[in-house]
């Protein structure tokens, strides 16, 4: 039988494969899938918003090996956008590896991925395409900002409670319950 950790781990892998998808876009498409990957990344966006409330629905409590490491999935997935922006000549490819090596020497010292730190390497890259977006292709990006409105909207009582806390946690020794 099959449980709700099972389909949220299975939303969490499929979101691996976005990963994949965000860069072929980028060699078979180049600057005119934009669009495309901003609907990519709303597609992976839902996902992550919703892999986690169906887990902790499951009447199995468990941890399972992705569902720890849905942080990690994020970042790939963030990485693959990344590569895209680079595929498409939107950033300077000497300061995108800086970045990526900076981040990698980083976390390689602190031997893990805190939430905050793992949560600010994503935040550039997604910021950065939001503007190509909206500068690019107006209609897909206004459509990623007001997907964003709405996400915080629907789901504003977690956002304040869980979301920025877990954000600052990370900061102060990360002390914080992941089970909310």
């Amino acid at each position: 039988m099959i449980v709700a950790k099972q389909v949220a781990d299975f939303i969490t892998s499929f979101r691996l494969l976005i990963a994949i998808i965000l860069v072929w876009v980028g060699i078979e498409k180049g600057a005119s899938g934009i669009a495309l990957v901003a609907w990519i990344m709303i597609v992976d966006w839902l996902g992550d918003m919703f892999d986690g409330r169906i887990a902790r629905s499951s009447s199995k409590k468990y941890q399972t090996w992705i569902g720890d490491h849905d942080l990690e999935v994020d970042m790939v997935v963030s990485l693959g956008l990344f590569i895209f922006i680079l595929q498409i000549e939107k950033v300077d490819p000497w300061l995108g590896l800086g970045y990526l090596l900076i981040w990698l020497i980083y976390f390689l010292i602190q031997g893990k991925i805190p939430d905050s730190l793992g949560m600010l390497f994503q935040a550039p890259i997604y910021g950065w395409f939001i503007w190509i977006a909206v500068n690019e292709t107006p209609k897909a990006g206004w459509t990623i900002i007001v997907f964003l409105i709405l996400s915080i909207v629907f789901t504003w009582p977690a956002f304040p409670k869980i979301m920025i806390p877990r954000f600052f946690s990370g900061f102060n020794g990360g002390n914080f319950d992941h089970s909310l």
